[in-house]
């Protein structure tokens, strides 16, 4: 089975290090993920280039860690070509990637309310229109904001089919630096996977 893994950041900084889970979903019927020995490129949507670098390649080392081929997105794909979810199809298909780990950074003045209808509905429902939508609303991070609350969104997808997959919402408090908590991110995701059995355990 062909699969796409999109982890999607919604989020702002906030003000504690720690990344709390406060949802997650999980579609009925779904077995163990093997990325083992699979290509599966990480890619974060932000207009930060050397953030961006250090998202994918921490989200990377993560798969890398637990037996799949990660690839940082900077290394396969034109900058330019990023926001054209055609290209970025095509040119991840060309790569022969079955796995595609997203992560997105939107404002969190607004809240959102998290029911398991919105995860098959509208944008998240088909992983390729996320994907248009995601770098239409690039949300800027760096020092020059005051942020308060990062709330992330996290999905999975299965690109054979274009559905979600598995999904969850974190919330962080006062990240001390960007790098650092992408970091930390990345594995808590992961490991929140490995504990709800959506993909094995290393």
């Amino acid at each position: 089975m062909r699969l796409m893994t999109a982890v999607v950041l919604a989020a702002t900084f906030v003000a504690a290090s720690d990344n709390d889970f406060l949802s997650t979903w999980k579609a009925p019927g779904v077995a163990p993920l093997d990325f083992k020995g699979r290509k599966v490129a990480t890619v974060l949507i932000a207009d930060d280039n050397g953030v961006r670098v250090a998202a994918e390649e921490a989200l990377s080392r993560e798969l890398v860690a637990r037996g799949a081929n990660g690839i940082a997105a900077y290394r396969v794909i034109p900058k330019e070509l990023l926001s054209d979810k055609d290209a970025a199809k095509a040119w991840f298909e060309k790569m022969k990637i079955e796995g595609l780990v997203v992560l997105r950074v939107v404002a969190t003045d607004k809240q959102k309310v998290y029911s398991s209808a919105m995860w098959v509905s509208g944008y998240y429902g088909y992983a390729w229109d996320y994907w248009g939508y995601g770098w239409a609303n690039v949300y800027p991070m760096g020092k020059a904001r005051e942020q308060r609350i990062l709330t992330v969104e996290t999905l999975l997808y299965d690109l054979s089919k274009g559905t979600p997959v598995w999904a969850a919402v974190t919330r962080t408090t006062d990240p001390k630096d960007v790098q650092s908590y992408v970091k930390q991110l990345a594995s808590d995701i992961i490991k929140r996977l490995e504990k709800e059995g959506v993909v094995a355990k290393r």
